[in-house]
């Protein structure tokens, strides 16, 4: 279907996950790119796709580029395998509100403390005793993330030591710590993909810090456990060749059991007091991305269009 208003544009929660492309050409067709590689030529419908992942080997053209950027399809330029995170393009959102709450809240002690508590909370069936202290909630963390992986590698038959992984010496990684680092790059691209498109941005983190991508490595902790550690180990268990490729279409089937789409833009939200049922990606900005927005003022007053008007 041709379209020229986003708003028209299949919503967040219902398109395809991922896609990763390595050693082939992109370029557009129609309204959707082809993706010529070995194996022949792919048409991907774009609207339909939250995240494209570009790995070595990839050429792509502009237009191939406009299309996507025009249906919201985030592009992220990763490393092979995609465990490395280089760059990325513009999501579907183009309201900067939710960015400015994030901030907001992400500056206020009190309200930072709020959302700490609240992701903590998301994790754990029953409520977190208020009287715990950060220090003694990471703890109880520790302890969860620790019994998924000895619960996982009992279900599943697998042999895992401890969690660690040398990036510089990628071949001699064990299987599972090699399948985990994989699934845990493929959701932090849906995490990251989710926060762009929903107006936020992935460098203001509230547990992480620091780093660009802060905010979607607190996000992503969210789902790990039951999504990516799941599909790491499901791989594994049923042999350890192409074990890459194998475990980002676990990660994929996955993601789509178990309605992640669905409920990362709500909790994103819920965390900043936003409506869960809010408009997931979608803004007023939206039909004309050339449109400025307003001017600010001390006392909140916005002039409308970036015009600056004479009172005078």
């Amino acid at each position: 279907m041709k379209t020229n208003n986003l708003q028209q544009i299949p919503k967040i929660s219902d398109r395809l996950s991922y896609l990763y492309v390595e050693h082939a050409r992109v370029d557009k067709e129609a309204q959707a790119i082809a993706i010529h590689d070995g194996f022949g030529v792919t048409s991907v419908p774009c609207a339909g796709l939250m995240l494209l992942m570009l790995g070595p080997g990839v050429s792509i053209t502009h237009a191939a580029i406009m299309i996507l950027a025009k249906c919201g399809c985030l592009i992220a330029w990763v490393g092979e395998y995609a465990v490395r995170f280089y760059a990325s393009g513009t999501g579907i959102t183009r309201s900067s509100s939710n960015l400015m709450k994030q901030a907001s809240y992400w500056a206020d002690e009190r309200l930072h403390m709020n959302v700490v508590r609240r992701m903590y909370e998301m994790r754990f069936p029953e409520k977190i005793d208020p009287s715990l202290t950060l220090q003694q909630i990471r703890g109880y963390e520790g302890v969860r993330v620790r019994d998924t992986y000895a619960r996982l590698a009992k279900e599943y038959n697998v042999k895992m030591e401890r969690r660690e992984y040398d990036r510089k010496s990628w071949k001699d990684v064990d299987p599972i710590n090699k399948a985990l680092s994989v699934a845990n790059s493929c959701l932090y691209g849906i995490c990251h993909a989710a926060i762009v498109a929903a107006g936020y941005t992935p460098g203001l983190g509230f547990i992480h810090t620091g780093k660009q991508l802060s905010f979607v490595y607190d996000v992503a902790d969210l789902y790990k456990t039951e999504t990516s550690f799941k599909a790491a180990f499901i791989t594994v268990s049923t042999g350890i060749h192409e074990l890459e490729r194998r475990t980002r279409m676990a990660c994929r089937d996955e993601f789509y059991s178990s309605g992640i789409l669905k409920r990362i833009i709500k909790q994103i939200h819920s965390l900043f007091d936003i409506e869960a049922d809010a408009e997931d990606g979608f803004d007023d900005f939206a039909s004309d991305q050339a449109a400025p927005g307003g001017l600010w003022e001390p006392k909140g007053v916005v002039a409308e269009g970036g015009i600056q008007y004479d009172n005078n």
